[in-house]
């Protein structure tokens, strides 16, 4: 049963909109950053922040008798985020738990909160995919799905933190996630950023890369220039959080890749010949190690239906 005074749901219009409303008096306490070596716990501000260690980076937020939290990694990992939330709130529920796409590194920790859990919301196709990746991997049992969906917008009020959740389209996957914490002006925006490092495009569950560009259009235009963003995934001497300007890098990327892919397109270059002589993306040389491939597979596939 949900704490009600800290999350209640009242319906709003047709779309399908929803307001949790939660208790304006909710006060902030002292959070203590961690970095054990093997995991960072990180406040950004007003009691939002971030854990970092292996998967997709976790948001969340804590307040005096209300916590949220985003994306979950694995099953160890998940167990050390409640180690740090358990010294604040010890055995209590998570108030709400979003997911911000189907992907294993940011949904199998979810067994770990299964039985804390008190609404667990995620896009309406991030949750067909999980269910029909768990299904194909013989993995039902493994698998915690959200139970609150939605499509284009919802806001949640946990404690006296707003917390808005948008879909602007397809980009990582058709079901990506963008999660708001409006009064501390934080922004997870998961695997919708790649900071510095080769993204995953997920062709088999909807990804685009040219409806990638203009969702983070629509990224710039929602959110301001003191927003403090969260990303999915970094490169090696950079950070999971970032601003405006790392969201505008990792743009020019996708649309260098799309420029990229489409000269050896018309060349005739063929993309085995393409990637044993590529390993960055002219114009876009920041991003570079391991995993050019998945882009250059994604982007060939992508232009060739054209």
């Amino acid at each position: 049963m949900l704490r009600r005074n800290f999350i209640r749901q009242s319906a709003m219009t047709a779309a399908g909109f929803a307001i949790f409303a939660g208790c304006k008096t909710n006060r902030m306490i002292p959070i203590s950053s961690v970095n054990s070596g093997t995991y960072r716990f990180e406040e950004i501000r007003r009691g939002v922040g971030y854990f970092e260690e292996k998967g997709g980076t976790i948001g969340w937020s804590i307040r005096k008798n209300a916590v949220s939290v985003v994306d979950t990694q694995f099953p160890d990992q998940a167990k050390n985020l409640l180690a740090e939330i358990d010294k604040y709130h010890k055995g209590q529920k998570i108030d709400l738990l979003i997911n911000t796409h189907h992907h294993g590194d940011h949904t199998s920790g979810n067994i770990v909160l299964k039985d804390r859990i008190g609404v667990h919301v995620a896009h309406e196709n991030a949750i067909n995919h999980y269910k029909r990746v768990a299904a194909e991997q013989n993995a039902m049992d493994k698998a915690v799905f959200p139970t609150v969906s939605f499509s284009d917008t919802t806001r949640f009020e946990v404690g006296d933190e707003d917390i808005r959740l948008y879909y602007f389209g397809p980009a990582h996957t058709n079901g990506d996630a963008v999660v708001h914490y409006e009064k501390a002006n934080v922004a997870h925006l998961a695997d919708l950023i790649f900071n510095r490092r080769f993204p995953y495009i997920d062709k088999t569950a909807g990804a685009n890369i040219q409806s990638w560009v203009q969702v983070l259009d629509k990224v710039l235009h929602t959110f301001s220039k003191d927003t403090v963003f969260i990303f999915g995934h970094k490169g090696e001497g950079y950070q999971v959080t970032g601003n405006v300007e790392d969201v505008r890098a990792f743009q020019n990327y996708l649309e260098k890749l799309l420029e990229f892919g489409q000269s050896c397109i018309v060349s005739g270059r063929s993309l085995a010949e393409v990637k044993a002589g590529t390993v960055v993306i002219p114009g876009a040389e920041e991003w570079k190690g391991d995993g050019i491939g998945r882009s250059l597979d994604a982007v060939f596939a992508e232009l060739a239906l054209e």
